[in-house]
Formats: C-alpha cells, structure tokens, sequence
C-alpha cells in the first residue's frame, strides 16, 4: 500500500491506468515459484506472461532458481484483492534471468546487455532491473566510484543504447548506502537510466540505499 500511495499510484489505478498494453521485461536473478503462488496467477490465467529467458544457463528452470525476481514482479503484477494490488496488474511481462546469484563476475553484465537486446528484439516498453554491479570475485574486473560518470561500465553503455531507443529502463540504484561503497551501482548511473533508490513509507531515505 505505502509503496504505491507515495507515488500516487491509487489515483492513476482510479483512472484504469492499470498497465494495459504495456510490455515489461524484469529482468533479475531468478523467479523462483512465479508459477506458482497464487498472487501472480492471474498474470498467466490471462497470458499476460509473454514468456521466459535464461542468458546464465538455459537448461535451468528459472523457476527454481533465485527468489527475488519473483518479488520485484509481484510488486508491478501481484494481485490479492484486498490484500495486495501491483502497480501494473494489466501489464504483460518477459521474465528474463541475467544475473548468476552464485557468483559475481563481469559476464553478467555481458548478459544483461544480451537480454536488453532480447528485450528490445520483442518490442518491450519498459526493462525493469533490480541488478547492479561495483566489485567482482576477481579485483582485477572491479569498478571504481568515478566509473559511476553515467557512460563508462560496458553494462551502462547498454542501458544507454536501450533508453536511446525507445525503452524506459529502470534500475536499482543499489544498497551500497551504509557500507563502503556508498554510491550508486551500474547501471543506475546511466545519463538516459532511471535509477531508483529506497525509502520508507514517509519517503525518508532508507539508511541503505546507496548515494548518488
């Protein structure tokens, strides 16, 4: 409820602006159960699920995989009378996997930037990615806080090419804020990237999400 009442969101669901013939790709680190719980059972009862990606490894079901993909969609999707209404119920949705979660290496920004050109190949208005990159397991790939300049890191440079061509691409602005990191992740520094940081139901910035 506070998610969507900070943004007005309530108002717009008031005027049936509900996502209807928009097409989102989420893209994250798995979907785990989004098949299954009940909360999102109407996006595939009305085929608003337009189908499914793996660029980490196809023969995965990505279904078993990661959870968090499965909450970002049951945040625009999820649809519990009563209980829990998304921000875009009517929208229909490409679940794509980009991120590897058991490990944390520069190919995964090679395959976020492969499921952009996915998502963009099959006409999506909008990519959602609850994903950001700093430091990897090998110092040697590692970012620095001035590679955050908004044109640098190669999956930056992506995001920019799919903004530049028609797509509004929203990402994490990371949850660097109280460690020392700090500042926001890639892509989130995009000059053409929405970048969303976190606050709590009084729009007071949570304590972790990072700087820009």
């Amino acid at each position: 409820v506070h998610q969507t009442s900070i943004l007005n969101g309530q108002f717009l669901h008031n005027q049936n602006y509900l996502g209807q013939g928009m097409h989102i790709a989420v893209l994250d680190g798995g979907f785990f159960k989004a098949n299954e719980y009940f909360a999102l059972d109407s996006l595939w009862a009305n085929n608003q699920i337009l189908g499914i990606k793996d660029f980490v490894d196809p023969n995965v079901d990505i279904f078993t995989s990661h959870w968090h993909g499965m909450s970002v969609l049951s945040c625009m999707g999820g649809n519990v009378p009563g209980k829990l209404i998304g921000t875009a119920t009517k929208a229909s949705y490409w679940l794509i996997r980009s991120e590897d979660t058991g490990s944390e290496f520069l190919i995964e920004e090679d395959n976020w930037v492969s499921a952009a050109e996915f998502a963009d190949s099959v006409g999506v208005d909008i990519i959602n990615s609850s994903l950001g990159y700093t430091q990897f397991e090998d110092p040697i790939m590692n970012h620095t806080c001035a590679d955050m300049d908004g044109k640098t890191t190669r999956i930056t440079r992506g995001a920019n090419i799919a903004a530049k061509r028609g797509i509004l691409v929203f990402s994490s602005a990371g949850n660097e804020g109280d460690d020392s990191w700090k500042y926001i992740v890639a892509p989130s520094d995009g000059e053409n990237v929405i970048g969303v940081g976190a606050v709590n139901k009084d729009s007071v910035a949570a304590p972790f999400t990072s700087y820009g």
